[in-house]
């Protein structure tokens, strides 16, 4: 088991509750997608999993390890956050500096960093990047540059808030290699979503949440052909749900609805 999450509930300031009583495990290996409509709190519990927000009530577990404030250093060795806004995590006056950050942080001596960066840098195929002010770089390199900073930690899981959001085409498909990359390793993947068609194409797992509950839980051919589960979270079912969800195996890409027909 990668992530326990028992009895989950938060409320912030304003007294507004961001999620209420959540229960959900995340499976070692897999990658899940939570998903629902903007305020349904899909950020508020990814935030818990690596210690960015603190449980209120109830409990997080990451790879055996309760998350609290004495076990954040090491929780967040573990489970790296990937923020919907890069703006969020890219603040140093170079791409190297801000993906060199985190080691740092851990006490890490200079060349063990700029060999860990370099390595990095060559695998993602960023190297160019690297003297750059996060602020020349476009949406798509900030995000790429971004999760190097994660993956240089070398977590066993990931957690990203709408990874592909604001991509183009070709942009989304070299992120979306270089997380392939990281599951192809038997490492874990977690992510929020409005994407279903790729999300249908893409997760093994699916969580679906509404109103700060979650809903359901499945896998995700199972979930995207739930007609009153998708309703209810104000979801649309994928187009390859809608036209071959009655299939045993139903297609899951266009490639394989194409093999079918």
């Amino acid at each position: 088991m990668a992530v326990l999450i028992e009895n989950l509930s938060y409320t912030y300031p304003d007294g507004r509750n961001a999620i209420k009583n959540i229960n959900a495990h995340f499976e070692k290996g897999k990658k899940t997608a939570v998903v629902g409509l903007n305020g349904s709190g899909k950020s508020t519990l990814l935030y818990h999993l690596n210690g960015t927000i603190l449980p209120q009530t109830g409990r997080v577990n990451i790879l055996g390890e309760e998350v609290s404030k004495k076990t954040l250093n090491s929780v967040r060795k573990k489970s790296g956050f990937l923020f919907d806004y890069p703006d969020h995590q890219l603040f140093l006056t170079s791409v190297y500096e801000d993906i060199g950050f985190g080691l740092k942080n851990l006490g890490m001596g200079r060349e063990e960093v700029e060999a860990a960066v370099d390595r990095i840098l060559k695998k993602l195929n960023i190297e160019h990047l690297k003297d750059y002010s996060p602020y020349q770089l476009s949406l798509g390199q900030k995000k790429i540059c971004a999760i190097a900073g994660v993956l240089v930690m070398e977590p066993e899981i990931i957690v990203c808030d709408e990874p592909f959001s604001g991509l183009d085409s070709k942009v989304k498909a070299a992120f979306k290699a270089i997380l392939d990359d990281f599951s192809k390793e038997g490492k874990t993947i977690i992510f929020s979503t409005h994407d279903q068609d790729f999300c249908y194409e893409w997760a093994d797992n699916v969580y679906v949440m509404n109103e700060g509950e979650l809903i359901a839980g499945g896998d995700a051919v199972s979930i995207f052909n739930n007609a009153e589960v998708l309703q209810r979270a104000g979801i649309v079912m994928p187009k390859l749900a809608r036209l071959f969800g009655h299939k045993n195996p139903a297609p899951r890409s266009v490639e394989d609805a194409l093999n079918l027909l």
